[in-house]
């Protein structure tokens, strides 16, 4: 099983075959989600005691937290695949 790994921040490395979608923690049903992936022990804290920029949601069921912006961990996958970084701000679709 081969994936691509990516920095996630201090010194943490996450299996990008493994991501299903990377969010920001702001919106109710995600904070919800957050809390009830910490009770049952499926939350991984990546952020070292940061504030959370970003919410990973894992194949296995896991929800990781991270101190990087959903736009840099995409970005450094995007930097390590050898492509352009595909920006929200400047796609068509509307938001």
């Amino acid at each position: 099983m081969s994936g691509e790994m990516v920095h996630v921040g201090f010194g943490n490395i996450l299996a990008m075959n493994r991501v299903i979608a990377i969010a920001a923690p702001n919106s109710a049903p995600t904070k919800r989600t957050i809390q009830e992936a910490r009770n049952k022990g499926m939350l991984v804290d990546m952020t070292n005691g940061r504030r959370t920029k970003a919410v990973i949601f894992i194949d296995s069921g896991h929800i990781v937290l991270a101190a990087l912006a959903p736009e840099t961990i995409t970005g450094r996958l995007q930097v390590s695949r050898g492509s352009a970084v595909l920006r929200p701000e400047l796609s068509d679709e509307p938001e």
